[in-house]
């Protein structure tokens, strides 16, 4: 078990559309940007592995600004292909709150962060007591259908209520904006309840809502 005070107050970010990581969920990477390579190798160095996964968004003004909270991974899994891209696993540790970016050489971004407010995710997988799983798999299969989706459903079926949760909240193709809103639920049954109404809105904008 760790608690916040083990954890850097500084990270690299990266900063990636519709590229969601959630605490205890596990985001398989390609990098091949020069400036990704060499935040990987840094990061290596460093004996926490964290690097902070975060949606940009753009200010009014057109500037490039990054969302208040972003997710942390530890670098779990790498290797490196023959012309020299990257293959990496993120294993997500806790959320954080951007304080601000920090200024240097480097070639990607840093920026100084907190921790507060998501001991939860620190400690030990979250229960979901209302989870209907025969009504959500029903909803989810509809879904899949509608959509053209594959997936494993027998282990779907078998994952433990968190696990089954944030895999489909990391891999459902929503918008950025949406992703976000999953990220920033403060509870295991909140991001449930927000990923079936995103389920269901979806399905009711492409004309294919078959549900009553």
């Amino acid at each position: 078990m760790i608690s916040a005070s083990d954890l850097p107050q500084t990270i690299p970010i990266f900063p990636l559309p519709g590229a969601l990581l959630l605490p205890r969920g596990r985001l398989p990477l390609h990098i091949f940007e020069p400036r990704y390579l060499a935040m990987i190798e840094d990061c290596m160095k460093t004996s926490e592995r964290l690097i902070g996964m975060i949606q940009p968004r753009t200010g009014p003004a057109g500037e490039d600004r990054l969302h208040a909270i972003g997710c942390a991974g530890r670098l779990t899994g790498f290797s490196e292909t023959e012309d020299g891209r990257y293959m990496i696993t993120l294993a997500g540790v806790s959320r954080f709150r951007v304080i601000e970016e920090e200024q240097g050489f480097a070639p990607y971004r840093r920026c100084r962060i907190s921790w507060d407010g998501f001991s939860r995710d620190l400690g030990q997988p979250e229960q979901d007591p209302g989870f209907d799983r025969t009504a959500f798999l029903d909803l989810l299969k509809r879904y899949f259908a509608a959509e053209e989706l594959r997936t494993d459903w027998d282990a779907l079926t078998e994952a433990e209520d968190e696990l089954l949760i944030t895999a489909l909240s990391m891999l459902c193709p929503f918008e950025p904006e949406d992703k976000q809103a999953l990220l920033e639920s403060p509870t295991l049954t909140t991001r449930r309840e927000t990923l079936e109404t995103l389920i269901r809105f979806a399905m009711a904008g492409d004309g294919k809502d078959r549900l009553q």
